[in-house]
């Protein structure tokens, strides 16, 4: 099944873009539409998220959503295909941040939320990365879908280390200067052992793991701003928290990555991925009181 699957894909990948977008056009109107894909949990954040705005212009952003959403599973599928030429003229990374950080001897995380392309970023940053990088990732029970995605993740060498297997996986690389890419806005696994605080205005959980571990090696955080230029293209903005997270005091790095998250939907709110469901936990004083973050 997996070589029938990839082998289809990899002819669609051949495809060029403006083949690609018109089919992406015609799933984004089917997914909105027809198929009301999850629909009611997009609305229903975004009514979160901004509750100033009217239902008109939640309805436009929920539209541009699913455009992009659909780019996103075609421009994917593209990257089976896709030249390392064709993705540094398409997504433009900011290397001068990463090299200094690596020419002082440092470890990075690089935090990131589910901003498009972030798949695009993972292989474009592969490229050139003077680290060692390594993707930490939440596997799939599809055994032909995971095969696929770790395939496509790890084409210029990224490391792939499943959450669930972390230690074993990460052992290798202890030792060894590296760059954790983090996507670290997903609802976590644990809620009562997760850091609450305000993200839109709701009192939300954040996993530990990123804010934890960071400070236990003591790493240098760093935001990773990922902006949509136009259909296609994007560029990234590298942004240092801190060289020394240990400095930091305990929830510190989540709170300044909940507020670094929220700003860049701000500024361009379809460019979030808003099927999922972020705020599905409510907060509970006797519970999670111990764990909320001012």
């Amino acid at each position: 099944m997996y070589y029938f699957v990839y082998s289809l894909l990899y002819v669609i990948s051949l495809l060029p873009f403006w083949a690609l977008y018109g089919m992406s056009d015609f799933c984004a109107f089917l997914l909105y539409r027809i198929l009301k894909y999850r629909r009611n949990v997009v609305l229903g954040n975004l009514a979160i998220a901004f509750p100033e705005k009217s239902s008109a212009e939640l309805e436009f952003i929920a539209k541009e959503f699913y455009k992009r959403f659909s780019d996103n599973f075609i421009e994917l599928i593209k990257l089976l295909s896709l030249s390392e030429k064709q993705i540094q003229q398409r997504f433009v990374c900011d290397f001068n941040t990463l090299n200094s950080l690596y020419n002082e001897g440092l470890s990075v995380d690089i935090i990131l939320g589910h901003s498009f392309n972030w798949e695009w970023a993972n292989l474009a940053y592969a490229m050139q990365n003077p680290f060692i990088q390594l993707v930490v990732y939440a596997h799939v029970n599809n055994r032909t879908l995971e095969r696929l995605m770790l395939k496509i993740r790890a084409r210029f060498g990224t490391k792939l280390i499943d959450t669930y297997r972390f230690k074993e996986q990460f052992k290798p690389y202890a030792t060894q200067q590296k760059a954790f890419i983090l996507v670290a806005d997903q609802s976590p696994r644990f809620v009562d052992n997760a850091f609450w605080l305000d993200f839109f205005g709701k009192k939300s959980a954040f996993a530990k793991g990123p804010d934890t571990n960071a400070r236990l090696a003591n790493n240098a955080v760093i935001f990773c701003h990922i902006q949509r230029v136009k259909r296609g293209f994007y560029r990234t903005e590298l942004i240092v928290l801190t060289k020394a997270a240990r400095e930091l005091s305990r929830g510190d790095i989540t709170k300044k990555t909940a507020a670094f998250i929220e700003h860049i939907i701000r500024h361009d709110p379809p460019n979030y991925l808003w099927s999922h469901r972020r705020w599905k936990h409510s907060y509970n004083e006797t519970k999670h009181k111990k764990n909320l973050i001012d």
